[in-house]
């Protein structure tokens, strides 16, 4: 990432809070003149003692700077960390926000562990490079100014002596700079990797069980532990060496000055007193050089995790505009599909070849057909999680291209091939696609997706916390849940992708019998792989490699469609 795009995204995260930064800073400041100011009054302090002067007052103003100094730049310390993780804070928000609403092709493009490292372990990183390097930077470049002003009046020649010193291992230090900056990178990129393996086995930790596997993705986890351990020590091996070479170029600045400081003084061209404060500013030379490597090394740090940050910033998100764009629609939803194309990416070959049906309205549409047909992808179109390559899909004669997402989206309710449920309570599920209902609605929906007697022998009824992804709950009842979440937002569309395959017989009747009735008010579309369920459809649509082969019912197909029939003898469908 070019440097200027990476300070253009560090103001940006900064500007919200450049008025605690400045103060902070106007406090360090404070601080650094308070320590400025010791070696002035330790050069009294000299002074006086050779000429049997009082000292009394001296000592107090000397115990005085030393006090008020640590306790301004303590607190300007503590104000500067509080905006610093303000400002984590607010990266995380602005991050969530807008990971949550990308487009499902960049999240199926990403691994999930990557993204979560983008919000935990990048933007911890930012902390520091956002106040700590800038304020580091601007505070220390001017407290070493006004060092190196004050140097200068107590002798031009000793200050040339230091800076000669402290420019010639500078220029060692700035050639480390780009190696801690890539060092960095990689050990992020690492860290990254071990998120992203630790979320594939956890996302399927039974299986991982089941196959005796757990050595050989605990492998997986070492390896990528061991990438970011061989880069996090590159790293700390650069920033040691530019840490170090600060505390290097002082002691040789103090010798050199000792050493040549002392012959001065021995022939009467500086005082003793002189060379003691020019010493003083010497030593308090250490922390503005020390905060000027910390910046340019937090720096280095910190552009690796604002560059990821800003990467993740530019995926495309989804626009959903507002449910509430137009006056609500009541009643069952045409569905249209006018000769739709469709691939998941360029270089990936088409899904669905010129697609045609049309649903009018309320009453059951099954699809079925082949694994690979394209019936779960029409779904995915419908929903607008994907975007149609070629052709129109119509909701209520108007182009889905043209509906704000979150009126389109309300308008449908979605259960999803593999029912997820969320982790959470029984209750949090249910009310997730609609947090305003009532307790006589929930009551309702779960007679009707027979989960009333489920939620009476639960510990706690609906208040019962399911577990990780519903792990506390057998695949139909987590099935019946994802189906009484659906109903409860009482959709003018409902899609149902295999909704019932994992249900035992009696519970798959009754919940047939439930869309059954839903379709008398509601457009229902199911891709459905048992036969007990595509007869009861109004329409059926055979697909078969992206294209539609034929529609009809249940008794045309069978007579007119081979595959059809095929499918149908044997009492099984496909799944998609």
């Amino acid at each position: 990432m070019p440097a200027r795009e990476t300070w253009r995204a560090l103001y940006r995260h900064f500007q919200p809070h450049r008025g605690t930064v400045a103060l902070g800073a106007l406090l360090t400041l404070a601080g650094a003149a308070t320590g400025l100011a010791q070696p002035l009054a330790a050069k009294a302090l000299v002074d006086r003692l050779g000429g049997d002067e009082p000292i009394a007052g001296v000592l107090v103003l000397l115990t005085a700077l030393v006090v008020v100094g640590t306790v301004v730049e303590s607190f300007g310390a503590y104000v500067l960390e509080r905006t610093a993780e303000s400002v984590v804070l607010a990266a995380r928000r602005t991050l969530i926000g807008r990971l949550l609403r990308l487009r499902l092709p960049e999240v199926e493009r990403l691994p999930p562990g990557d993204l979560m490292s983008r919000v935990t372990s990048d933007t911890t990183l930012l902390r520091a490079v956002t106040t700590q390097s800038v304020v580091s930077a601007a505070t220390g470049g001017l407290t070493f100014l006004a060092t190196i002003a004050m140097m200068a009046y107590m002798d031009a020649v000793l200050l040339g002596v230091t800076l000669g010193v402290i420019v010639l291992i500078g220029s060692a230090v700035a050639m480390v700079m780009p190696q801690i900056a890539r060092a960095t990178a990689r050990a992020q990129e690492s860290v990254a990797e071990i998120s992203t393996v630790l979320e594939r086995a956890f996302g399927a930790f039974r299986t991982v069980k089941a196959s005796g596997a757990e050595e050989r993705e605990t492998a997986v986890v070492d390896a990528a532990a061991e990438e970011a351990w061989r880069h996090g020590v590159r790293s700390a091996k650069w920033q040691s060496v530019a840490g170090t070479s600060v505390g290097l170029a002082v002691q040789v600045s103090f010798l050199a000055v000792l050493g040549i400081g002392g012959a001065r003084v021995a022939s009467g061209a500086i005082s003793v007193s002189t060379l003691v404060a020019f010493l003083l500013f010497l030593f308090y030379l250490i922390d503005p050089v020390s905060k000027l490597v910390q910046a340019a090394t937090q720096y280095q740090v910190g552009s690796a995790a604002i560059a990821r940050i800003e990467e993740a910033e530019r995926l495309e998100i989804e626009e959903r505009g507002s449910a509430a764009a137009s006056a609500p629609r009541t009643g069952p939803a045409s569905v249209v599909f006018d000769e739709v194309t469709f691939r998941y990416r360029d270089d990936l070959p088409y899904v669905h070849h010129g697609v045609s049906f049309e649903v009018p309205g309320a009453g059951m549409t099954a699809f079925v057909g082949p694994s690979g047909a394209g019936k779960t992808t029409v779904f995915g179109l419908v929903e607008r999680f994907y975007e149609a390559t070629g052709g129109r899909i119509l909701i209520d004669g108007r182009d889905v291209r043209d509906w704000p997402l979150a009126e389109l989206r309300a308008t449908i309710g979605y259960v999803e091939q593999d029912s997820p449920v969320l982790a959470g309570t029984v209750r949090e599920n249910l009310v997730f696609g609609a947090p305003d209902a009532t307790d006589a609605e929930i009551a309702d929906v779960l007679v009707r997706a027979k989960l009333d007697v489920l939620v009476e022998r639960l510990p706690d009824g609906l208040d019962t916390v399911v577990g990780h992804r519903g792990s506390k709950l057998s695949g139909g009842e987590r099935q019946r849940v994802a189906i009484a979440r659906a109903l409860l937002r009482r959709p003018r569309l409902l899609l149902l992708d295999e909704a019932t395959s994992q249900l035992d017989a009696v519970n798959e009747l009754a919940l047939r019998d439930v869309v059954a009735e839903a379709a008398r008010e509601t457009t229902v579309l199911v891709v459905a792989h048992r036969l007990s369920t595509v007869t009861l459809a109004d329409r059926i649509v055979v697909m078969e490699a992206g294209k539609v082969r034929a529609v009809g019912t249940h008794a045309e197909l069978v007579a007119g469609d081979p595959l059809y029939g095929e499918l149908a003898a044997t009492q099984f469908l496909a799944t998609a």
